[in-house]
């Protein structure tokens, strides 16, 4: 048996089980990059679906990526217990929770924000938000700007960010220059891998990918609207660096400064709500979606 069949063969939980676990997971986890916490305390503590190392190699692998943490260690989890399809079910049941309830508050949202009450709690709930983001980046600066190279690229990136240059090219920019200042930096080697015959999964991944084209190109003939709103959103996931936190600017970008979709106020109200719903903050997505085309509009853009 190879090492990553004695991986999935020890203590794997079922699918129905993997799925509603983080269903339920998904409906109670609160605080962002945070709900990894509750993840470890799912897959380790209680039921044993990975050992401690395999999960802190997941966790190291998920940082390492664009796209929200906790969503995609969620997927790691489900990836080492039952494969591909355990991926899909883990990060379905873990998304799906904050999908609903934000669709619905969206949809109330649109209803009643013309209601002086209304206006009057979201102006209260943006200073909430202002706090909670002044918060995460404090967290994510002092774990991650560890050097005075890391401090005056991140303050080069924040300056540029107030100059009004795109986060895209910022980005960009800041991986470019990253490469000279961190030359010397250590690799990090998850210790989990396994040199085996993996030609099953490789073609599990290359048919979702197949899949992923295939929905696009039907977007594309079937409504060009949505087809972009779809476009979007991936380009945001994919240079969204450092977990949900980071697609934030990247999508009032795109939807306030370049689409004039919706303005400051509404996007912030959409990231307000975005904090009083379990799971993701970037299921603001949701909220941007429904605000623009309707239901259709939320589904592509989660």
């Amino acid at each position: 048996m190879t090492g990553w069949s004695k991986q999935l063969a020890k203590a794997a939980p079922s699918k129905t089980k993997l799925f509603f676990s983080f269903l339920r997971l998904g409906l109670t986890a609160f605080g962002g990059p945070a709900m990894v916490a509750y993840i470890r305390n799912l897959s380790v503590k209680r039921n044993q679906w990975v050992d401690e190392k395999t999960f802190k190699d997941g966790v190291a692998l998920s940082q390492s990526i664009p796209g929200a943490t906790a969503m995609q260690v969620a997927a790691y989890v489900g990836l080492r217990s039952r494969g591909i399809s355990g991926a899909l079910l883990s990060y379905v049941g873990f998304g799906l929770p904050a999908f609903i309830l934000m669709l619905i508050l969206a949809v109330f949202y649109e209803r009643s924000r013309n209601i002086s009450q209304i206006i009057s709690l979201f102006n209260g709930l943006q200073v909430i938000v202002v706090a909670i983001i002044a918060n995460a980046l404090y967290n994510f600066g002092k774990g991650s700007v560890k050097s005075s190279r890391g401090f005056v690229l991140s303050a080069l990136s924040a300056f540029l960010f107030w100059s009004g240059v795109s986060p895209f090219m910022v980005i960009i920019g800041a991986a470019l220059i990253g490469i000279i200042l961190f030359r010397d930096a250590e690799p990090v080697v998850p210790s989990t891998i396994h040199h085996e015959n993996n030609g099953p999964m490789i073609k599990q991944i290359a048919l979702l990918l197949l899949i992923l084209l295939a929905g696009l190109s039907t977007l594309y003939i079937a409504n060009s609207k949505l087809f972009k709103l779809a476009l979007m959103m991936l380009k945001i996931d994919l240079f969204a660096f450092g977990g949900g936190y980071a697609s934030l600017p990247l999508m009032l970008h795109e939807i306030v400064n370049v689409k004039g979709w919706m303005d400051h106020r509404t996007f912030m109200d959409g990231i307000a709500l975005g904090q009083v719903t379990p799971g993701p903050i970037i299921i603001t997505a949701t909220f941007v979606g429904y605000l623009s085309y309707g239901f259709a509009g939320a589904i592509v853009a989660t």
